[in-house]
């Protein structure tokens, strides 16, 4: 049976004070900081800029390779062929797969051995909720539906959360479709020679975030959290 190392981390990010020279903008390429300038709103490039330094930050602890130094590519579409996979380091003697998520002011990072998906999502509302039902699997659908009302939004977050943390993990994202693969809380029929774990995030409840990694077991990470100063101060030691 194979089993995957994996790392989590958990970066919040400061957003009532959107100071953006404030962080290590020296760290991230010309693609990246040219796409940061596209956003029109103040907060959305702050969660931007602050998820791919984060990003680089971990990823430089984990290889050794200095946060500005690390370059990017993209793996083959599985569904398609196309270079539009999962996002990969572009230097194959790193040997590190990773997945970023970010939402309303929290960053998450998953580094493994084997190909990973992470996802963090706030919990939506009930008519969320009640609109999006027909996209799940008709036994994901059914789990959601007999919950009490009050209850669906938690229960459908988490299971919307390890949805997308396995079809980034596959490398196709939604474009797989939402409804052929099951994700629900039966781990007996969730897609075979996957492990998809939920995250507790005990400090924030409005959240729900899980991670996919391809083996057949993974251990439940511990969630290494920074604050704010982990995007601005030096690369500190793993």
């Amino acid at each position: 049976m194979t089993r995957a190392r994996l790392d989590v981390w958990l970066v919040r990010v400061n957003e009532q004070r959107p100071d953006t020279l404030s962080l290590a903008l020296e760290e991230l390429d010309g693609r990246e900081r040219e796409r940061a300038e596209r956003f029109v709103g103040a907060g959305d490039r702050l969660r931007y800029l602050a998820a791919h330094i984060a990003l680089r930050r971990v990823l430089a602890l984990h290889t050794g390779t200095a946060p500005g130094e690390l370059r990017f590519t993209r793996s083959t579409c599985p569904a398609c062929g196309g270079p539009h996979g999962r996002p990969a380091l572009a230097d194959e003697t790193l040997p590190v797969h990773f997945s970023l998520s970010h939402s309303h002011g929290l960053v998450l990072v998953a580094v493994a051995a084997a190909p990973v998906g992470a996802d963090i999502q706030r919990l939506p509302g009930g008519g969320t909720v009640e609109a999006c039902l027909p996209a799940l699997h008709p036994a994901e659908r059914a789990e959601v539906e007999r919950r009490p009302e009050g209850v669906r939004p938690g229960e459908f977050g988490r299971l919307w959360t390890r949805k997308e943390a396995y079809l980034k993990g596959i490398g196709t994202g939604l474009a797989h479709g939402t409804s052929s693969d099951y994700l629900g809380a039966d781990t007996r029929g969730r897609p075979p020679g996957w492990t998809v774990l939920d995250l507790d995030l005990p400090e924030d409840r409005a959240y729900a975030a899980a991670v996919a990694v391809r083996a057949q077991e993974a251990g439940p990470p511990e969630v290494r959290e920074r604050d704010a100063s982990f995007l601005r101060a030096a690369v500190p030691a793993l």
